[in-house]
């Protein structure tokens, strides 16, 4: 009993700590230094929420950007079940998925004869990726213009708008925020 009493008063403290005051802190200092960070990077539009700059969502009107494919499960984008596909480079499953996305990309563009970029057909690591290659963004960007009726120069503008170079200069590629592009598109058309 001599031994109980103080190990419960410890484990009450500790959990105190770390389980109400740490988490606490933490999430005010979060609010204080990077609030749009802390509740999500979220994109408003009009007021209303539309998105997070953090997790991809599906496009599949031909007036759209696509965005990279998900591989969460069970719906497409579903923060809540960030994965990949686990599927590996010898996966019959794996070819028979970017056979059957090309053929989309093909039957959505049948002119477009240019190949298509490796992100537009398999997923990323999280399977929620929010943005594409500029090659990515190059390849749809003729079929954006046509189902807008817009020059494509002022498409491929609005690209390069939204594209944002490496990080410090050096770290990863440079990507193309899709859901932001696709809302520059949508003002732009309600502009004319």
């Amino acid at each position: 009993m001599r031994h109980l009493k103080p190990a419960l008063l410890v484990f009450t403290m500790l959990s105190i700590v770390t389980g109400v005051v740490y988490p606490l802190v933490v999430t005010g200092i979060a609010q204080l230094v990077f609030p749009r960070q802390a509740n999500g990077s979220l994109i408003e539009q009009n007021g209303a929420v539309v998105g997070s700059s953090l997790i991809g969502q599906p496009f599949d009107d031909p007036k759209y950007f696509w965005s990279r494919i998900s591989a969460t499960s069970p719906q497409a984008y579903n923060g809540a079940a960030s994965s990949g596909s686990n599927l590996g480079p010898l996966s019959d499953a794996l070819t028979d998925a970017v056979k059957a996305r090309i053929d989309a990309l093909k039957a959505a563009d049948p002119g477009n004869t240019a190949p298509i970029p490796v992100d537009l057909v398999t997923a990323s690591g999280s399977g929620l990726d929010p943005h594409i290659s500029p090659a990515a963004a190059r390849y749809q960007a003729a079929r954006v213009a046509r189902a807008r009726g817009i020059p494509e120069s002022t498409v491929l503008s609005l690209v390069a708008q939204h594209t944002r170079g490496r990080q410090l200069g050096f770290l990863g590629e440079p990507v193309v925020d899709v859901l932001p592009l696709n809302l520059a598109l949508d003002a732009l058309g309600s502009k004319s």
